[in-house]
């Protein structure tokens, strides 16, 4: 059962990681990739400079600034014309 807060958890961490970078959310498939990526992103981020997040809040809180890094680098990688 904890699989499905995991990707319930990962869709609202893309779409709203989505919305900070972007202004727009990507589609619900992608939507869960960035979120799931970025939360352990964020998770090894988040370890490196001390931090425990714990609950449901801490966990999105977490998969949310993840994704967020996750999107700048894409975006610093990607936008080159």
């Amino acid at each position: 059962m904890y699989w499905l807060w995991y990707i319930l958890i990962g869709l609202a961490a893309g779409w709203i990681g989505g919305l900070i970078v972007k202004g727009s959310g990507s589609g619900w498939l992608l939507n869960l990739v960035i979120g799931v990526i970025g939360s352990l992103l964020g998770g090894w981020l988040f370890s490196l400079l001390g931090f425990s997040a714990s609950g449901m809040l801490g966990s999105l809180i977490t998969a949310v600034v993840g994704a967020v890094v996750l999107l700048l680098i894409v975006g610093f990688f990607t936008r080159r014309k």
